[in-house]
C-alpha cells in the first residue's frame, strides 16, 4: 500500500462535524492522507504521521469532490437560437426537448460519445468528481438503450428517462407511450441503469403516469427519482415522497404541504440553479426549504436547452444570491447533499475510508466559490473513480 499526504492545507472542509468546526467540519492548518484510493487519515497537520509522498498546497482550502446528482449529458446538437429566443423574452416550455431528440436520433455512437467524453472532462475540470447522467433524448427503445450504455462508459450513476416528453410519434396517445417506457424500453434500458426518471410537469407527464412509471421501475430493481414541481405547482413532490424517491428535482414550486412531505422523508430536494439562471423563471427558495428541515442537494442540470453549465461553483454562486443560502449551505449541497441524493456515503465527504475525492482552490476558504463568482478556484482535482465501462 502506498501514501501521500496532502499538507498546507489552510482550510480542510471535511462535512464530518466530529472532525472539526460546524457542520462542514471545517479544520485549520490540516492535513489528509490517500492511501489506494481512499481516506487512511484526516486532522491537523501537526499530528499527521508520515507517508511515502507529500504535496505542500501552500495554503490552500480543500474540500470534497463536487457531486452533480442531476445531468443530462447524453445529446447531440445545439440550442442557442432557443436560448436566445428565451432572452428575448419568449416563455420556456418542456416541448424545447423535442429538438434535441431529433439531433440525438441522428447521431452516430462516436458522435454521442465524443460530447459525452467532453462533458466529462469539463464537470472534472470543475471540481465534479461523481455525476450522474440521464438517457431523455432518445425516446425510443435503441436510442435509450445506446443513451444509457455510452453513459456507463463515464459513470456508474445512470439514469433511464424515457418518460423525458411525450415524442412526437406518439402525440394525443401517452398511455401507448407511457406503456412503452414500462415495457419494452423499460426491458432494454434497465440492465444500463441504476436510476429510473420522470418528467413530471406541465407539457410532460401527469402524477397518475409519473407515479406508475417510477413503480414500474421500482420493479425492475432501479430506484426512483423525479423531475417535479419546475413549471407549475403539481403532485410531483407528493408522488416522490409516495414511492420513496431518493430526490425531488427542481421544486420550484413548492408549497408547504410539499415541504412538510420532504422533510419528514428520505428524499432531497435537489435545487438546479442553472436551470432558472438559463430561463429566466423564478428560483425556489431554498432558505425556506432548509429552515423547514429538507434536506437540499445542487446540481447542474447540464443540458442543452435550460442549463448548459458544467461548472458547480457558478451553481453555488448562484444558490447563494438567488436562493438564499448561505455559502456553508450551498457547499455542504454541492458535496454531501448531492451524495445524499445518490445515496452514497463514500463520497461528498472527507473522513476515514472515504473515496479519495478532493478538491483544492486557490483561495483561502470555500466562501471563496460564492464571494468570487465567474472566477475559476479550481486548482487540482483528486479523484479515485473506477474505471467504469458498458
Amino acid at each position: 500500500m502506498t501514501s501521500t499526504v496532502l499538507t498546507g492545507i489552510g482550510s480542510l472542509v471535511t462535512n464530518d462535524p466530529s472532525l472539526g468546526q460546524g457542520p462542514l467540519g471545517l479544520i485549520a492548518d490540516a492535513a489528509v492522507v490517500i492511501s489506494d484510493g481512499l481516506v487512511s487519515w484526516v486532522g491537523r497537520a501537526v499530528d499527521c504521521g508520515p507517508a511515502d509522498a507529500a504535496v505542500d498546497l501552500d495554503g490552500r482550502t480543500v474540500l470534497p469532490g463536487f457531486v452533480d446528482s442531476h445531468a443530462h449529458p447524453v445529446f447531440a446538437g445545439d440550442r442557442a437560437t432557443e436560448f436566445a429566443a428565451r432572452m428575448r423574452g419568449e416563455p420556456y416550455a418542456a416541448g424545447g426537448i423535442r429538438t434535441t431528440v431529433a439531433a440525438t436520433r441522428a447521431a452516430s455512437d462516436d458522435g454521442l460519445r465524443a460530447g459525452l467524453v467532453r462533458l466529462a472532462d469539463e464537470f472534472r475540470r470543475s471540481g465534479i468528481t461523481t455525476f450522474e447522467a440521464k438517457s431523455g433524448y432518445g425516446l425510443t427503445v435503441d436510442d435509450e438503450a445506446r443513451s444509457l450504455r455510452l453513459a456507463r462508459e463515464q459513470t456508474t450513476e445512470t439514469t433511464y428517462l424515457g418518460a423525458h416528453v411525450l415524442p412526437e410519434e406518439f402525440a394525443g396517445r401517452p398511455d401507448d407511450y407511457v406503456s412503452l417506457v414500462i415495457g419494452e424500453m423499460l426491458d432494454a434500458c434497465a440492465p444500463h441503469a441504476r436510476w429510473i426518471d420522470v418528467f413530471c410537469d406541465r407539457g410532460a407527464f401527469d402524477a397518475d403516469q409519473a407515479r406508475a412509471i417510477l413503480v414500474a421501475g421500482v420493479g425492475a430493481g432501479l430506484i426512483p427519482r423525479i423531475h417535479a414541481n419546475q413549471l407549475e405547482h403539481g403532485d410531483g413532490i407528493k408522488v416522490a415522497v409516495e414511492v420513496g424517491a431518493a430526490s425531488a428535482d427542481h421544486c420550484t414550486f413548492a408549497s408547504a404541504a410539499d415541504l412538510e412531505l420532504l422533510a419528514a422523508s428520505d428524499t432531497v430536494a435537489t435545487l438546479l440553479p442553472g436551470a432558472e439562471f438559463s430561463t429566466r423563471a423564478a428560483y425556489p427558495d431554498g432558505r425556506r426549504m432548509i429552515d423547514s428541515g429538507v434536506t437540499v442537494a445542487i446540481a447542474t442540470d447540464c443540458n442543452p436547452g435550460s442549463s448548459y453549465t458544467t461548472s458547480m461553483p457558478f451553481c453555488i454562486a448562484v444558490a447563494v444570491r438567488e436562493m438564499r443560502l448561505t455559502p456553508d449551505e450551498a457547499v455542504w449541497s454541492a458535496t454531501a447533499g448531492g451524495a445524499r441524493a445518490l445515496r452514497r456515503d463514500d463520497i461528498g465527504r472527507i473522513a476515514t475510508g472515504a473515496r479519495a475525492d478532493l478538491v483544492s482552490l486557490n483561495a483561502p476558504s470555500h466562501v471563496h466559490l460564492a464571494y468570487r463568482p465567474g472566477v475559476d478556484l479550481v486548482d487540482r482535482v483528486w479523484t479515485s473513480a473506477p474505471k467504469v465501462g458498458s
